[in-house]
């Protein structure tokens, strides 16, 4: 079997939020770019934690309730991630769906975030193969 890389099919085209954004703003970017989750980064680009559109679950319903929005990306972001590297084999990455229920996967080069890789592209490149 050919082996793929991470690199040959993620997206690095991504949103990067940071953990001072207010959530609002996150949420409307999420939205906006139709992004299941996003990467919360330094300024140097090391990740922090990851935002998905779950996380904003909360904050939305309580902004429905109260007619504000009071949180950080900081407040709602997970700070435990599941990481893949750039050059991880695909096989490997599709296993790991396997073992998390997450849609996606931040993918690092050494601590910095180069992108986003999508259980969806996963898929799709498996049947392509198979």
């Amino acid at each position: 079997m050919t082996e793929y890389r991470i690199r040959e099919i993620m997206r690095e085209d991504v949103p990067r939020l940071s953990p001072d954004m207010p959530i609002r703003r996150a949420v409307a970017i999420l939205v906006e770019t139709k992004s299941a989750a996003a990467p919360v980064v330094t300024e140097d680009g090391e990740l922090l934690g990851i935002l998905s559109q779950k996380d904003c679950f909360g904050p939305a319903l309580n902004a429905s309730y109260y007619r504000e929005w009071t949180s950080t990306v900081g407040d709602q972001m997970s700070s435990e991630v599941v990481c893949v590297d750039i050059d991880e084999e695909v096989i490997r990455v599709a296993e790991m769906f396997l073992d998390h229920p997450h849609r996606v996967f931040p993918v690092l080069q050494g601590e910095r975030v180069e992108g986003l890789v999508h259980r969806s592209d996963v898929l799709a490149l498996l049947v392509r193969m198979g």
